[in-house]
């Protein structure tokens, strides 16, 4: 692609050359120096300075809701329509697991087998993480969302008629590639356009969608499953109207303006070519970091489901938990969750993004033995606290993926990452099942201690994240534009590193990108 000489620009300074240089992905090397740098700084990294915290005043830092007030309509409507996407994909998931004993039940199979209807959507989200994905990051992001509704929309409504265990797993196979389209288009629709200093509670917001989804299909459970005749078929006909609205919504909602520059760039030159040549170009500079990525999402989405897809089947088979006991242990840890991911996700702005996980995930593991072993109401405040630092992780999941991600192929990769780890982690619950059979409670036949599984299974999961996180790399508040990873040009020299003068640099009046 010939070389494009954007014109006019505002002349940049030292301070944002030095931002841009700093958040530019290069390919990675590995001479010793290189290796011991990154080693050095994976601790230095970690420490947050003053200079830093001086950028933000005290009402920025300790109020997570002050930079809310940044997004104007056009963005609140973006996150919101996001957000909503993300909910029902959560709803739609979790409806099998809330379910999983009663579906057992009714088409005469056991729990263990009901997970594998569980293990198989986690396996193909990937597959529509693929063709979402690239159709979102191609096209835009409007129809690949309308899509995916579309879709649940109908399996929800044909998996309320199933009457075999094959048609269950069918079924939930189509779910499978219809959720893997979800996260990425979504994320990228809530995050395109937010004001920099707004990413982290946005993001913390919008990830917690998927709590929100765990406790919306809680409340209407008790509502509408233990209430109907048609038990847990009447909640899948009611999950398939809500996405209505989300159509209709998202239907009358333009391209974010993040896209629509990404759009420009690939109009100035050959569609096809451009995205192909842009797309290799990517691989070249972002491989490493798309190898840790998957490694990372991996362990996330094993912290996750690890803690919550069983979960709601120990509290019911174990400790005998009725309908209303149980609603309320999983709504405190749903309340648990969201309050984790929009305070970590918030900090994350200010201490960074690999610190705020590193630090819920010490508070997660804190949290094991009250949240698996208690049996009077203190088992409430450890899951309220487990998933406060689960989900508080989590909640920095989508700004950290974007940042890390290759701008022009943001939705592809951060969904890919993410369904990836999916498919890693897709046997969560049937591994759990499977051990729980080898630890039957004594005098109680059929019923296993799956609390003694999913405690080990989660300590040895929080664990691999504290070292995972640890090691990998960060690039906190890095521009998502497009042209974030474009070479700058100062007068006739490129600018690739900063032992230049900071006069030469305020000289820039042009950039000239090379790609």
């Amino acid at each position: 692609m010939s070389n494009n000489l954007i014109n006019p620009i505002e002349p940049l300074n030292s301070q944002e050359l030095k931002e841009h240089y700093d958040n530019m992905v290069r390919k990675p090397t590995f001479s010793s120096y290189a290796i011991k740098n990154y080693i050095k700084t994976r601790f230095t990294s970690l420490i947050v300075t003053k200079e830093s915290l001086a950028e933000y005043s005290y009402g920025e830092i300790f109020n997570p809701f002050q930079n809310l007030a940044l997004l104007n309509a056009r963005q609140w409507n973006f996150f919101l329509v996001g957000l909503c996407g993300w909910t029902w994909d959560a709803f739609d998931y979790f409806a099998v697991s809330l379910n999983a004993s009663k579906i057992a039940t009714s088409l005469d199979v056991t729990v263990k087998d009901v997970t594998w209807g569980i293990t198989l959507v986690l396996m193909l989200r990937s597959v529509g993480s693929i063709l979402f994905g690239l159709w979102g990051d191609r096209y835009g992001r409007k129809w690949p969302y309308i899509a995916n509704m579309v879709l649940l929309i109908v399996l929800q409504i044909g998996l309320g008629f199933i009457k075999t265990y094959k048609q269950f797993l069918a079924v939930r196979a189509l779910f499978g590639i219809a959720m893997g389209g979800m996260f990425g288009n979504c994320a990228a629709c809530a995050l395109d356009d937010c004001p920099k200093k707004a990413r982290g509670i946005v993001s913390g917001l919008f990830q917690e969608g998927y709590a929100l989804g765990y406790l919306l299909v809680v409340v209407f459970q008790r509502a509408i499953t233990d209430n109907s005749s048609h038990t847990w078929r009447a909640l899948f006909w009611f999950s398939a109207g809500p996405p209505v609205i989300f159509i209709t919504w998202r239907f009358f909602l333009p391209e974010t303006d993040a896209f629509v520059k990404q759009q420009e760039r690939m109009n100035a030159s050959d569609k096809i070519g451009g995205f192909v040549v842009d797309g290799k170009k990517a691989v070249k500079q972002y491989w490493l970091i798309l190898i840790y990525l998957v490694l990372l999402m991996s362990g996330f989405n094993f912290m996750s489901h690890g803690s919550q897809d069983l979960y709601p089947t120990l509290l019911t088979e174990q400790l005998h938990y009725g309908d209303d006991r149980s609603t309320v242990t999983n709504s405190v840890a749903n309340l648990g969750a969201i309050f984790g991911g929009a305070i970590f996700g918030h900090f994350s702005t200010f201490i960074g993004r690999r610190l705020s996980i590193l630090i819920a995930v010490v508070l997660g593991g804190a949290m094991i033995y009250p949240w698996a072993f208690l049996t009077n109401s203190g088992i409430n405040a450890g899951a309220f606290f487990l998933q406060c630092g689960v989900q508080g992780a989590w909640g920095v999941v989508p700004i950290h993926l974007s940042e890390l991600s290759p701008p022009g192929y943001r939705s592809l990769v951060a969904g890919l990452a993410y369904q990836l780890g999916n498919l890693c982690s897709s046997a969560s619950s049937t591994i759990e099942a499977t051990i729980g059979e080898r630890f039957p409670i004594e005098g109680e036949p059929g019923i296993y201690n799956y609390s003694k599984v999913m405690a080990i299974f989660m300590g040895c999961v929080f664990g691999y994240m504290l070292i995972i996180t640890f090691v990998g790399p960060e690039y906190k508040g890095a521009d998502l534009d497009v042209s974030r990873d474009d070479v700058i040009v100062v007068g006739d020299e490129n600018v690739e590193s900063f032992d230049s003068t900071e006069k030469q640099m305020q000289s820039a009046t042009h950039i000239e990108t090379k790609v």
